[in-house]
């Protein structure tokens, strides 16, 4: 490998990166230092392409990255275990090291109790520091904080660049509401009638067909007043008296019975007058 010189000597390096890499020692992982760009680059045999190690090998920008050795990771766990207070804990990991596999033992341990896992994730991480910049310091290299990445500006607020929205325009003529109420009403009588039964929509169409009954009969009932000359029913008030008031001398009231109702007195919609009640005057 191509000795890097001094020049790269300040190293933007990803720690966590190179933690990986230097706890990874399988015999089919290789790992790669860029001394420019702080990257780690992981080589994996029977998966990467064959010729990327001699291509590597040509780019003096990388440098080969030396794990820590299974037997000094072992070294660890011993040191460790003395740590942990409780008694039961301590004696399943010495179990748990004795004989092969006994790192994935260890670990399938500390799963089970999470404040132990977490002070082992910490040791660990102690002592692949000290080797990192160990190994960085043997071969002339600095690590320096990485460069942030930039921070977009904000984006202007949406109302400051959005006009005004024109308002909605009323209706000025009285027909005009009219016919707007009537849309309006007929969309919201809409919506209701799609949550009825089948029971509930024949009381709705015989109410509907009462309403429009009145209305023809109130209809009718104007243009007959018009030809007559009167005033139409809707305009007066519902059972009015066909006389009018007048001042009347001592005694009229007895001599002169009040006159009969017109025809016209009455809307003929509003159906036919109530039962009158014994001593009513006729």
């Amino acid at each position: 490998m191509t000795t890097v010189s001094q020049t790269w000597k300040d190293v933007p390096v990803d720690w966590e990166a190179l933690e990986d890499a230097f706890e990874n020692n399988a015999p089919e992982v290789h790992s790669y230092l860029h001394v420019k760009t702080g990257e780690v680059l992981r080589v994996v045999d029977g998966i990467a392409d064959p010729d990327m190690h001699s291509r590597i090998a040509l780019d003096v920008s990388y440098m080969r990255i030396d794990p820590v050795s299974s037997r000094e990771q072992y070294r660890w766990m011993e040191r460790f275990i003395p740590m942990v207070e409780d008694p039961d804990i301590q004696g399943r990991l010495m179990a748990a090291i004795d004989g092969k596999g006994a790192f994935r033992r260890f670990k399938d341990v500390l799963m089970a109790f999470a404040p132990e896992r977490e002070r082992w994730f910490a040791f660990r991480s102690e002592r692949l520091r000290v080797f990192m910049e160990a190994w960085l310091n043997a071969h002339g290299l600095r690590a320096i904080a990485r460069p942030q990445a930039p921070i977009e500006p904000a984006a202007p607020p949406v109302s400051a660049t959005l006009a005004p929205e024109a308002p909605e325009p009323v209706p000025s003529s009285a027909p005009e509401r009219g016919r707007a109420g009537s849309d309006l009403f007929k969309k919201q009588l809409a919506e209701i009638v799609e949550g009825l039964t089948a029971r509930d929509l024949d009381k709705l169409v015989a109410f509907g067909e009462f309403l429009k009954a009145r209305r023809s009969a109130r209809s009718y009932s104007g243009r007959g007043e018009a030809q007559r000359g009167e005033a139409p029913a809707s305009t007066r008030p519902l059972r009015e008296p066909a006389f009018e008031a007048r001042t009347l001398g001592a005694g009229a009231l007895d001599a002169a019975p009040p006159a009969p109702l017109a025809d016209s007195a009455l809307d003929p919609a509003d159906g036919p007058p109530p039962p009158r009640r014994i001593g009513d005057r006729r």
